[in-house]
């Protein structure tokens, strides 16, 4: 697997900031969320991941319900179908609020690394019992 890297020039050229990408479909897009979950507004870009649908996972944790104000969230499944596509947003995010979106996330969520249609490479939460098959498809 290929490693990458996002560099942000932010201000002062001299000052970078390593950033992640984190693609979301779902509850991480809510204002909400984001204040609760990584205390701002995540700044992201419109992006599309292909080979995904989405499914309903019902929320049993209360205080993912109580954030999100949902008990049915959805989960990206694996399908391998270049048709099958899911709209979504591009957020940057650090390494330490990636930890903080993996604390929000509920099983069966899993995080992998995706490349998007625009071809930037991303994390995204998908649903952990169909990663066995994305991991076959990859190699």
């Amino acid at each position: 697997m290929s490693s990458w890297i996002v560099v942000l020039y932010v201000q002062n050229p001299s000052e970078t900031f390593l950033v992640d990408l984190l693609f979301s479909y779902g509850t991480l897009q809510l204002e909400r969320v984001q204040l609760a979950t990584f205390g701002r507004r995540l700044k992201g870009t419109h992006e599309v991941l292909s080979g995904f649908e989405l499914v309903s996972l019902p929320i049993e944790d209360q205080h993912v319900i109580e954030v999100s104000g949902k008990a049915i969230h959805t989960i990206a499944k694996f399908t391998g179908n270049t048709s099958d596509t899911i709209p979504g947003m591009a957020y940057e995010v650090t390494s330490d609020e990636l930890e903080q979106a993996d604390g929000y996330e509920v099983e069966p969520c899993q995080r992998i690394a995706v490349e998007l249609d625009s071809g930037l490479r991303a994390w995204v939460y998908v649903d952990g019992r169909s990663t066995k098959s994305h991991d076959s498809a990859r190699r």
